[in-house]
């Protein structure tokens, strides 16, 4: 099986262009389920697959604890990599079919207090250029509401300071203009003249706004863990993620009177079902 997600990958990237971050998740659900298959059936062979096969994948998924959002996706996953090993002659039925998901859960949208969100961000030790950096990107994300990749994918050039505003691309590369407060602006402002080029290495030429200590591109994952030490040395009890801070943006603007279209606008979500939770905060 390992031998045929690759060309499944290489399908979905030229049929529907997906992001690369869109791509890693088909490759771990897939890769993910070749492991279990192989320790407890000891099936390599895409076409020796069954269903009974995947419902007891998904039965042991369920007592791991898995959430119902996470087996939905490795659903879709399976139902997408197993009807393309049926269309190019990989297996001869498609296993996956009859995979039904979960019922979604319904939680409320989770939004940090003003005074939690001033001790996070106010975590960061401003003593060296990691922290300065640190506030600058806590500062920005709970300032726009933008996904934790649009503020990774940031480059230099989607800055602009006099204007206080960036230039942000979202999902499917459309692009909007995200006015930010002076605060942001100005803790922007440091961090480009006095933290990042200590952050680069010599001579190096890196477009992206927010760098590592490595001197290339913050991940998204470099920046989860930032995030989550930052709450934990401020002493925020609630989990906070990346998109709790875009809650609490979206939350504590309806909440202070603001439209709600133009909030939807600003996270990139007005007229799409993306992040639903905002409408839920219209309603109290």
């Amino acid at each position: 099986m390992n031998q045929d997600i690759q060309p499944f990958l290489s399908h979905l990237k030229a049929t529907r262009h997906l992001a690369a971050n869109s791509l890693d998740g088909y490759r771990r659900d897939l890769e993910d389920l070749s492991r279990e298959l192989q320790a407890h059936h000891d099936i390599v062979r895409t076409a020796d697959i069954k269903p009974h096969h995947l419902s007891a994948y998904i039965h042991r998924l369920k007592e791991q604890g898995r959430t119902n959002a996470t087996i939905s996706r490795r659903i879709v996953s399976f139902k997408a990599f197993f009807q393309f090993a049926l269309e190019t002659g990989l297996t001869a039925a498609n296993p996956a079919l009859r995979l039904a998901p979960p019922k979604a859960e319904r939680k409320s949208p989770r939004a940090l207090s003003l005074s939690d969100v001033e001790r996070l961000l106010e975590a960061p030790d401003l003593g060296d250029e990691a922290g300065i950096r640190d506030r600058a990107m806590l500062e920005t994300l709970y300032a726009t509401g933008m996904r934790v990749t649009e503020l990774t994918n940031l480059n230099v050039e989607d800055v602009r300071t006099d204007l206080r505003l960036l230039a942000c691309r979202g999902t499917g590369g459309r692009e909007r203009m995200i006015p930010i407060s002076s605060m942001c602006r100005d803790w922007m402002i440091k961090y480009m003249q006095e933290a990042r080029p200590r952050l680069l290495r010599d001579g190096a030429v890196e477009h992206a706004l927010f760098v590592s200590h490595l001197g290339s591109r913050m991940t998204r994952q470099g920046f989860w863990k930032l995030i989550k030490k930052h709450a934990a040395s401020a002493g925020v009890s609630t989990e906070v993620t990346p998109h709790t801070l875009r809650h609490s943006f979206a939350y504590h603007l309806v909440d202070n009177g603001a439209d709600l279209r133009a909030v939807q606008e600003m996270l990139g979500t007005f007229g799409s079902d993306g992040d639903a939770g905002v409408s839920a905060f219209q309603q109290g």
